[in-house]
């Protein structure tokens, strides 16, 4: 089924996702995941958190293999993340790149993140995983893990590039905006 992505200004995008636990593991949760699948496939993004179709919990599906031309790294990249942890790698560098996301449709902007990354997590199966990911990968991933901590890609720009777009972000708010994807405004005041 065809989830509405929640748009900037919704408050799920801002709080703190909940972890979830081994009696989360039921048919609830397993058909959420494929919800999740079908939305973000639909909606032609490449990751999709739980908190962009309103659930706040530590869950992400994501695969960039639609983009392994131009970025090897996102190669055979499908993978759902519970509770994933992430830590920059040792020897990693600050990469600028520019960034979009399905819950601030029509913008993108330059982020810096660490190309290396280290990530602990569960997966579908809730089986223990573990791996070193770099690239373009590495960003998808911590961007879409920036969801379960209440952040998105726009908290890492300068003030100034957040008040030039101030009135893009304001549109969205208000649901002035047009997607090729089902979506849900924040609340009215």
């Amino acid at each position: 089924m065809l989830l509405p992505i929640y748009l900037y200004g919704h408050p799920v995008l801002r709080a703190t996702a909940e972890p979830l636990t081994a009696e989360d593991n039921n048919d609830e949760l397993r058909s959420l995941i494929a919800d999740m699948w079908e939305t973000m496939e639909h909606s032609e993004g490449v990751g999709l958190a739980a908190p962009q179709v309103g659930e706040s919990i530590r869950l992400v599906v994501l695969d960039g293999s639609a983009l392994a031309e131009h970025y090897p790294e996102c190669a055979d990249s499908r993978m759902c993340l519970i509770n994933p942890e992430i830590t920059p790698a040792e020897d990693a560098q600050p990469v600028s790149y520019e960034e979009g996301c399905l819950s601030l449709p029509g913008l993108s902007e330059t982020v810096k993140r660490p190309d290396k990354i280290h990530m602990s997590w569960l997966d579908e199966n809730f089986q223990p995983k573990e791996g070193d990911f770099s690239g373009f990968l590495a960003r998808i991933i911590q961007h879409e893990c920036d969801h379960l901590i209440g952040k998105v890609y726009i908290d890492h720009i300068s003030p100034i590039r957040k008040q030039l777009i101030k009135s893009k972000l304001n549109n969205i708010v208000r649901g002035r905006i047009s997607c090729g994807y089902r979506t849900k405004s924040a609340p009215k005041k």
